[in-house]
């Protein structure tokens, strides 16, 4: 399963769903599919979600079962 902080960061840079969804060109509720897990972005969609959310794609999504990740 795909595992990542999106909710996490959104909130720590004050953004809603729809803010996000609006810099990233998909709507609110792609966004909270994403965040629960229940979609898993394309490429070029995860690497815009990482530019809006100022990091990189490893640290936004890693699989669940990659016990090295660290936040």
């Amino acid at each position: 399963m795909l595992k990542n902080r999106v909710k996490e960061l959104r909130a720590r840079y004050g953004f809603t769903q729809s803010d996000l969804g609006k810099q990233v060109d998909v709507t609110r509720q792609t966004i909270a599919f994403i965040e629960k897990g229940e979609f898993s972005p394309s490429i070029t969609l995860s690497l815009k979600l990482a530019k809006a959310l100022q990091t990189n794609v490893n640290d936004l999504f890693w699989l669940e079962e990659d016990e090295n990740h660290e936040k």
